[in-house]
């Protein structure tokens, strides 16, 4: 097997991965992301996407903003809500679409990760683009992930695709942390009430298959999205809101499970504050 690139200035590298485009990958890596940050870690986030990026706008990151230099071929992170974040969205003009081939994207994608000068990182979560495509094989192949979390919804077609993910990393042995259920019930925003009109149980039936487990089932809501459009998500816009709660309670599954995995990694004892 080729060598691993190991990158400077991150103990954990965690990829947020769907089989499928819109399920919410994009929205759950971020406010994942935040969560972990509110749990007192250090912690960054790259936009793997590079066709269709979407971090910057979700973090609240103008447009035309750029990283600046550290250096030779090296940029510095750019700081949001806490997080240090690099996309393709901060290189160029974000209405120009990328028209590249696969090794063109995945090379891009490498040097994003590779020359960014990442500031002793205890968490990245690596926003990836849906499928099981070059860009998800050149970090599964070159870098040392540790760990994947698998976005899905309860809808029968979205779970085939989101099989394809785990496995895809079980191939590569990294392990599957676990599956976020997005949309798992929508709530009206008239009345409040809850309807599973994507299905039901379907995080539970992935995971059981995989021996893995569910992290956490999050509502379909308009809050969510328009909390995300705004670039204030949720963990943000609603820290003490019940769709925060949940992914801080996702984001120490996630930092227990490493921390079982390499014993020397970051250390920080969890509160309900």
């Amino acid at each position: 097997m080729e060598e691993r690139v190991v990158i400077e200035g991150v103990k954990h590298i965690v990829a947020v991965a769907s089989g499928k485009g819109g399920v919410g990958k994009s929205t759950v890596t971020v406010n994942l992301a935040l969560a972990m940050a509110a749990e007192g870690y250090r912690v960054g986030i790259l936009d793997a996407d590079i066709h269709g990026p979407s971090q910057a706008q979700m973090l609240g990151v103008g447009e035309g903003v750029r990283p600046q230099s550290a250096g030779e071929n090296r940029f510095r992170p750019l700081q949001a809500h806490g997080l240090q974040a690099m996309s393709m969205a901060f290189m160029v003009d974000t209405r120009e679409p990328m028209v590249w081939r696969g090794p063109m994207v995945a090379g891009a994608f490498q040097q994003l990760l590779t020359q960014t000068a990442w500031d002793d990182l205890d968490y990245l979560f690596i926003d990836m683009p849906p499928g099981t495509g070059d860009i998800q094989l050149t970090l599964a192949q070159k870098v040392p992930v540790s760990g994947a979390v698998i976005v899905t919804t309860p809808q029968d077609i979205a779970l085939l695709d989101a099989r394809k993910g785990i496995e895809m990393f079980r191939k590569v042995n990294v392990p599957v942390l676990g599956v976020v259920e997005n949309m798992s019930l929508h709530i009206c925003s008239k009345c409040g009430h809850g309807e599973p009109i994507f299905g039901e149980g379907g995080g539970e039936r992935i995971a059981a298959e995989y021996e893995t487990r569910v992290l956490g089932q999050l509502p379909l809501t308009l809050s969510i999205r328009e909390q995300v459009d705004g670039g204030r998500p949720t963990v943000v816009a609603e820290p003490d809101g019940e769709v925060t709660a949940s992914f801080r309670d996702m984001a120490r599954q996630v930092a227990e499970q490493l921390q079982r995995q390499s014993p020397d990694g970051p250390t920080i004892s969890f509160s309900d504050d």
